[in-house]
């Protein structure tokens, strides 16, 4: 599955700033670190601002904050703000075949296993994940 470059930043952002509790991470530098557009980041930053999970400050030492629950914000709380898994038009003539029948509900399926597995991992599971990763790099 591969999901939109909006959606990666949104993770991304999210994950940065949950990782600094307290601390203003800005949008600069977090463009840097991924290598992205920061126009497309700013974008993608207002919407998490609008959805409550950042707080964002202007000026000389400015940027943002994670307002969330680390706890209980999920993948798919994220992600379902810039897409819709599983929202596909079936291609022209081969919907209504019995192979594109039989393809379009294993997609489905998979569709709805990925919903699943978003739905139950939470931020405060990925920064786990992203620390325990660090520790095993540092100890190499």
């Amino acid at each position: 599955m591969r999901l939109q470059t909006s959606t990666m930043l949104a993770l991304y952002s999210i994950i940065e700033a949950a990782s600094h509790p307290g601390k203003q991470v800005s949008a600069a530098e977090i463009a840097e670190r991924y290598g992205v557009s920061a126009h497309h980041l700013a974008k993608v930053l207002r919407e998490l601002g609008r959805a409550g999970l950042v707080d964002s400050s202007r000026g000389a030492g400015g940027g943002y904050r994670f307002s969330g629950n680390a706890r209980r914000l999920t993948l798919m709380d994220v992600i379902e703000r810039f897409e819709d898994i599983g929202a596909r038009s079936p291609d022209p003539g081969t919907a209504q075949t019995d192979l594109g029948l039989a393809i379009a509900r294993v997609l489905s399926e998979i569709d709805e296993i990925a919903k699943a597995t978003f739905r139950s991992i939470t931020i405060e599971t990925l920064l786990k994940l992203v620390e325990r990763a660090r520790r095993s790099e540092t100890s190499e």
